[in-house]
């Protein structure tokens, strides 16, 4: 019979009967395996996202930048500030708001290239959007942390490591450049990559979602406050999206893009972020924030469409795209501009 005092054999006595048992190494073995599966997806994600970018339209854009002007406000004023206010409003834990604000500075993501084609948007500016802002959050999520987290910072609260998320866009620019250099070469295998890149997408979200379960089971533990965060932030982003193209004067079908480009953020870069950036402790608080974010701003969009689409049978699509087609009547017909109706050809 055994000795209910006695210990067992791997465990370490710390005093008289009271005994220790060392914690096992499959959950850290475990992290490392989901960071190392998680950087690899979305490096894929990224390297097939930039499949789908046309090198002479994005230039394009670039040259007659006004939409894209207006999208990066959108993507890296309107949002960061959303965050920060709503982690003020709602006195979340600091560690919690910086994940926030690492939400409100991700780029877009391809999922908003897919709704702006189904709420007949300009595919070209939405494209031309999330490459963009992917590329230009390799100094603008840095700074922006810097910024909003100050107050917390310099109380001691939290001490936010710039290096692991400095390692994770670095690592986030490199495929998205090499996709475009394979789509202005390679045209044909750029869209087979494209088709992988859209499951390995979808893998990644199960995988975070399944994984990150099983490692951080207390974080599905969530405080109500993330719930109201997560519901309230997609849609303040698409409604001040669309407010700010607006009042910038764009027409109503780039308003719809800017709107999806603003909201729609890139969830699984969140994810993957924070997994690389912060301890198992701290995940045990955070983790599931873009898991949330990514529920709402999907059945959010779901919404929305379904509102457009509902809207088009009613009132008949010319009649939807009226602001649109008076516009249209004064440009001059030119095959550049039916290509690519996101601008005007040049007159000569």
């Amino acid at each position: 019979m055994n000795d209910p005092n006695s210990c067992v054999d791997n465990a370490t006595v710390c005093s008289g009967a009271s005994c220790v048992v060392p914690d096992s190494n499959f959950n850290n073995t475990l992290s490392v395996v989901l960071s190392t599966v998680l950087t690899i997806l979305l490096a894929l994600v990224m390297f097939s996202m930039g499949c789908n970018v046309e090198i002479k339209k994005f230039l394009g854009h670039i040259k007659r930048p006004w939409g894209i002007c207006v999208g990066f406000l959108c993507q890296f004023g309107i949002m960061p500030l959303t965050g920060f206010v709503l982690s003020v409003a709602f006195d979340i834990l600091p560690i919690q708001a910086v994940v926030v604000l690492i939400m409100g500075c991700c780029p877009g993501g391809t999922s908003s290239n897919i709704l702006a084609y189904w709420v007949d948007g300009d595919m070209d500016l939405s494209v031309s959007m999330t490459t963009c802002s992917t590329l230009l959050a390799l100094g603008m999520m840095p700074l922006c942390l810097l910024i909003y987290t100050k107050m917390w910072v310099d109380s001691g609260s939290i001490v936010i490591p710039y290096d692991n998320i400095g390692t994770s866009l670095v690592a986030l620019v490199v495929p998205v450049s090499i996709g475009m250099f394979v789509n202005h070469k390679w045209p044909q295998k750029a869209k087979i990559i494209l088709k992988v890149g859209s499951i390995a997408g979808a893998i990644l979200i199960v995988l975070i979602a399944v994984v990150g379960g099983i490692l951080y089971q207390s974080a599905w533990i969530i405080a109500p406050k993330l719930w109201i965060i997560g519901t309230i932030f997609p849609v303040a982003g698409y409604s001040l999206g669309f407010l700010l193209a607006r009042i910038a004067g764009l027409p109503w079908h780039r308003c719809r893009t800017v709107a999806f480009e603003t909201g729609m953020q890139n969830t699984q870069l969140c994810s993957t972020i924070v997994q690389l950036s912060f301890t198992p402790e701290e995940l045990n608080i955070v983790f599931t924030f873009p898991l949330i974010y990514s529920i709402f701003q999907l059945a959010f969009a779901a919404i929305f469409l379904g509102f457009y689409v509902a809207y088009k049978k009613c009132h008949g699509k010319n009649k939807a795209e009226i602001p649109e087609s008076k516009e249209n009547e004064t440009e001059p017909e030119s095959s550049f501009y039916k290509i690519n109706g996101g601008f005007k050809p040049d007159e000569k």
